[in-house]
Order: C-alpha cells, then sequence, then structure tokens
C-alpha cells in the first residue's frame, strides 16, 4: 500500500491551526468544518457487502468510521446513532462547556448528582493515577491553565519557577474525593481535565452502540484513538499506520488487528511555545513537557486503556514506560524516542498482526 488514505493513521487531536493546516492538504477548503462532508459514503463490495463511511470533526479533531455489513440501511442507521452518542458524551464530559457537570466541579469545587458518564471516567482515571503512581493525573489542570495563561494571545513567556510551585501545589488525584454521587476537591483551587482519558471513552461507547446495532465488522478512528471490531474487507484484519512523528510518511510500523484498540500520543501536534518546549502532555509531577520520547502507541483492550496509558507512559522514561507495560496484562507498546530509535514492549512484533493476548 503506498497512497497515504490506504492507512488508518494513529495521531493526536487537532487545534485550530493545525485544523486550516490539515484542511488545506485535504483539500477540503478553509471556510468551515461544513466543507467536510455530512453524509455517509457507501461503496459496494459485492453482492452481500456495503463499507460505509463518514468522517466529521468531533471532540476537536476528526472522527471517522468505516462499517462493513449487508445492509446499507442498517449501518448509516447505526452510524447515525453512535455519532450522536459520540455528541452527546462530548458534551458531557467537556470543561470547555461552562453548563456541563465537569465544568461546574472545576468552578466549584464539588458536585453532587455526578452523572453516570461521568462518574465512570472519573474512576477509572483514579484507577490509571494509582498504577502508574501519578504519571497519569486528572488533576493537572492549574498547570495546563498556567500554560495556556502564560502563552495566550501570541505570547511567549514561560513561567516562572514560582508560579510553575504554585500550581503543582494543586495538582495530587489523591485530593479527589468521590463517594456514592458525590465528588469534590479537598484543596481549593482544583480542578480536573479528562483530555488524557475522555476520548477513548467515548470511542469505546460509539463502538458498543454499533454493536448493539449488528455491526459486528467496523473501526472508529478519532484523531488517534482508533477501536476495532471484527475485521475488514475480505474478512482480513485492519490495517492501521503508526504516526510519524516526524510527518515523513516513515511509519515506525504498520500494523493489523481485530477486536482491540490503539491510541498514540505525541509531541507533534499542539504546542504552546515557539521553541516547542511545553506541549499538551504536562508531566503532574514536575509541571513540565516530558521531551525523551516523541511518540508511544498503546495496543490494549479497549480505547479508554490505550489513550490513558499512551500519556502514562509518554510522561514517564521511556524504559519505565516499556517495562510499566509488560507488567500489565493485554497491554503492548511502541515507544519512539529522539533520533526514531523504536522500544518495543515484550509482545510488540514489528510488522506482524497483533492482537489482544488470550
Amino acid at each position: 500500500m503506498k497512497k497515504q488514505d490506504s492507512f488508518n493513521h494513529t495521531s493526536g487531536p487537532i487545534n485550530r491551526r493545525s485544523f486550516l493546516k490539515l484542511s488545506g492538504i485535504l483539500g477540503i477548503g478553509l471556510a468551515s468544518a461544513t466543507a467536510i462532508p455530512a453524509w455517509a459514503e457507501a461503496v459496494r463490495f459485492n453482492r452481500k457487502l456495503y463499507k460505509v463511511s463518514k468522517t466529521r470533526l468531533a471532540m476537536g479533531t476528526f472522527v471517522s468510521m468505516t462499517l462493513l455489513h449487508s445492509s446499507r440501511d442498517q449501518a448509516e442507521d447505526a452510524m447515525g446513532t453512535a455519532f450522536l452518542e459520540i455528541d452527546r458524551l462530548s458534551r458531557s464530559i467537556s470543561r470547555f462547556d461552562e453548563t456541563t457537570a465537569v465544568a461546574q466541579l472545576n468552578r466549584e469545587g464539588f458536585l453532587r448528582d455526578v452523572p453516570p458518564e461521568v462518574a465512570e471516567v472519573v474512576v477509572r482515571a483514579l484507577g490509571y493515577y494509582r498504577i502508574s503512581n501519578g504519571a497519569f493525573d486528572i488533576s493537572v489542570k492549574p498547570v495546563v491553565d498556567l500554560f495556556k495563561e502564560k502563552f495566550s494571545e501570541g505570547q511567549n513567556m514561560p513561567p516562572t519557577e514560582d508560579e510553575l510551585r504554585k500550581a503543582l501545589t494543586l495538582v495530587n488525584a489523591s485530593n479527589i474525593e468521590f463517594e456514592g454521587s458525590y465528588l469534590r476537591f479537598k484543596e481549593p483551587g482544583m480542578g480536573i481535565t479528562l483530555d488524557g482519558i475522555a476520548k477513548g471513552y467515548i470511542v469505546d461507547r460509539a463502538s458498543q452502540v454499533l454493536a448493539k446495532h449488528q455491526i459486528k465488522n467496523h473501526l472508529i478512528n478519532a484523531g488517534g484513538d482508533i477501536r476495532t471490531m471484527g475485521h475488514g474487507r475480505d474478512k482480513k484484519p485492519w490495517t492501521i499506520a503508526v504516526q510519524d512523528p516526524q510527518k515523513k510518511k516513515h511509519y515506525p510500523d504498520i500494523i493489523h488487528m481485530t477486536d482491540g484498540a490503539i491510541a498514540t500520543s505525541g509531541n507533534y501536534e499542539i504546542y504552546f511555545d515557539k521553541e516547542k518546549m511545553f506541549h499538551h502532555i504536562v508531566n503532574p509531577l514536575t509541571g513540565l513537557s516530558p521531551d525523551e520520547s516523541t511518540s508511544v502507541s498503546v495496543l490494549a483492550e479497549t480505547a479508554m486503556d490505550a489513550d490513558a496509558l499512551s500519556t502514562s507512559v509518554f510522561v514517564m522514561d521511556p524504559e519505565r514506560g516499556t517495562r510499566f507495560i509488560n507488567s500489565l496484562p493485554k497491554c503492548e507498546s511502541l515507544v519512539v524516542v529522539k533520533g526514531n530509535r523504536k522500544i518495543k514492549s515484550a509482545g510488540w512484533k514489528e510488522g506482524s498482526d497483533l492482537g489482544i493476548p488470550n
């Protein structure tokens, strides 16, 4: 396969600048997101099988779905329902919409009657915090907010040591208390961001919707968080290219998978500063952006697992992160470090068919 569009790519979220750049590359124009086709494209492979696909903006990135089914109408109906679920969950979990439960929690420091989807994501996030020894921490929001404040509106002014130290005093997920349906922060000024886990969770939920509608063969790609079920064309595994951190189409690996998920975290998408020292992944222990790895891809049973674990490993040094993945069941990782050196977990075999170990 030589054409770029023959692969499903693992890559990260996009900001407005990246979207405009990508819009030009894809030839969809710069006017607005509505230039992306709103309908589903259907291709009939044979008398018994349709491929129905669609790409649209959601969760700050491009979300694409590819479904294989004998009924075009059934596939399109299921896809529409899955996108509606993505929109619903995005609105519920977002920290940017001031009307959401997460925004209310960040604003008031407590939340009664926590919505079930928020509860599920927070509980899982606290679990990742514990097993990663703090490398994954949703309470890192004060540091992220500090970066945005210091580099806002074209300014290029890194935070001072005192400012960073003050923000770090508010970063500690063990100070998040969750009992029953009541969630609160133990320290005033704390806040959470679910950016490192929510997208994977939403992808999993969309996949569940498709499965409930009897779409057993599908692939969802939400800006690099990929969930697959069943098989692709000709009953072969889905083909996925791990994103090249240098964006020169020198893919670190091309894998083939059936049921499972893969997510890639990288430092090549969103930077706060011109020197590219501060990017969207923050080490919650130091308040700085990790600089040893350029990308981390994690294979797991669910997109939420892959999403959170790829962020966790990126924060760790590459060797420690790989040992961490080796200690977990049904997970594999590929870490690309500076100089394009690749560090693979014990079960990641380059170029081979990858699946979740039994």
